[in-house]
């Protein structure tokens, strides 16, 4: 029998790859630390692109998955669509991020491709700090994943639940230093019922076994400070039901929603955006029922102080 071992040693690399890469820390000066798996970076680390499989969609086109862990623990990276943030081959602005939450991020967005796509490879390379990361992706049989469940097995009430109604009222501009309202209107069939107990964090926000700390290190080292809206949409999902997660997905600077994740009451959530420059951003929004999901976005133009 024939063994293409190209196609199995990429199968093995891409199930490795990504415990390896969360346990590593990414910096020049590599040597300098002994212990470089002992130490977490508030900044100065890369961004590395995931790919995480592919689905086919109901038209029969195909969706390949992409996510992203920035190694830093504190630092938001800014990486505009260009030669240092492309997709190849074809158009290098695929709808990726530009503005990168702290650590991982999991399926992130996703990009469209033709079913008759075959065996071509689909490269996202992000280039942070000088050190340029790929996540290649391609239509390898044991890559084709179940975007929304998972593969898990769904009970009678998973398989009644519809997804939540999103719907957002934002203005389109805002004066610095004035803070932007997000109000969301949510509709949804109450399901699944709210769990009780102790809340979960979102789905690809759990600490991998190769970041828990160990019995005599804390979570987070003393060095990496608590940063105001860091990360993917922040919040626990599950106990407290339905909500909106806001994030910020392209702009010239991070921005600070408050809350991040809003609990859905008599169908209104409602938050603020704090913004530090003036720019041009893109906002996303995002119901959650802790199951299904519905997403819109909104372009927020962010004009300077009033000068008298």
């Amino acid at each position: 029998m024939k063994i293409h071992m190209s196609s199995c040693r990429r199968c093995v690399f891409g199930a490795v790859a990504l415990l390896l890469l969360l346990a590593t820390p990414h910096r020049a000066d590599a040597q300098a630390n002994p212990d470089p798996f002992g130490f977490k970076f508030n900044s100065g680390q890369s961004l590395q692109p995931i790919f995480e499989g592919w689905a086919y969609n109901a038209d029969g086109s195909i969706s390949m998955y992409f996510g992203y862990l920035n190694r830093n623990y504190a630092e938001t990276l800014l990486v505009p669509v260009g030669p240092e943030n492309k997709f190849v081959p074809g158009a290098a602005d695929r709808g990726q991020p530009t503005v990168f939450g702290t650590r991982i991020h999991r399926k992130e967005f996703s990009v469209k491709i033709p079913k008759d796509w075959g065996n071509t490879e689909l490269v996202w390379s992000v280039t942070v700090h000088g050190v340029t990361e790929k996540a290649v992706g391609w239509l390898q049989p044991e890559w084709q994943i179940d975007p929304i469940y998972g593969g898990r097995m769904r009970n009678a009430e998973s398989l009644k639940n519809t997804p939540p109604s999103l719907s957002i009222d934002v203005p389109s501009t805002l004066t610095l230093p004035d803070r932007l309202t997000l109000a969301a209107t949510v509709r949804d069939d109450g399901l699944p019922t709210p769990r009780k107990g102790p809340p979960r964090r979102a789905v690809g926000q759990e600490t991998p076994p190769s970041l828990k700390p160990l019995a005599d290190q804390p979570e987070i080292p003393v060095n990496v400070p608590s940063v105001a809206g860091r990360g993917r949409q922040g919040g626990p999902l599950g106990s407290q039901g339905l909500v909106v997660n806001w994030l910020v997905w392209r702009g010239p600077a991070p921005v600070i929603f408050d809350p991040g994740t809003v609990p859905v009451k008599e169908a209104k959530a409602v938050a603020t955006a704090t913004f530090t420059k003036p720019g041009t951003y893109v906002l996303r929004a995002r119901a959650n029922d802790g199951e299904l999901t519905d997403e819109r976005e909104v372009t927020v133009v962010v004009n300077g102080p009033a000068r008298h």
